[in-house]
């Protein structure tokens, strides 16, 4: 698994890995959420890849220089429980 920064070529498995999470909703376009993100703090915003390019997962933070956040954040279900988050 590798860490990089979001491509925009990334939007479309992006958009889908939060559809499959439950992330999105009808009333927000997540689309326009990755282009406003895009123009703020964009180096911020990463994805997990497998060894095939596969997006294993993704999330958007942001900091305002005293608090942080992470939005969208969302992984593969079949991609969950294998420690990436941590190490034992």
């Amino acid at each position: 698994m590798r860490i990089r920064p979001f491509q925009p070529e990334d939007t479309d498995a992006v958009v889908a890995l939060w559809a499959d999470a439950g992330l999105t909703r009808p009333w927000n376009d997540p689309r326009k959420d990755i282009a406003r993100k895009l123009t703020v703090q964009p180096e911020l915003f990463v994805v997990a890849e497998d060894e095939t390019g596969r997006i294993l997962g993704a999330v958007m933070a942001g900091y305002d220089g005293h608090r942080g956040w992470m939005n969208y954040l969302a992984t593969q279900l079949d991609s969950r429980g294998l420690g990436w988050a941590g190490s034992s």
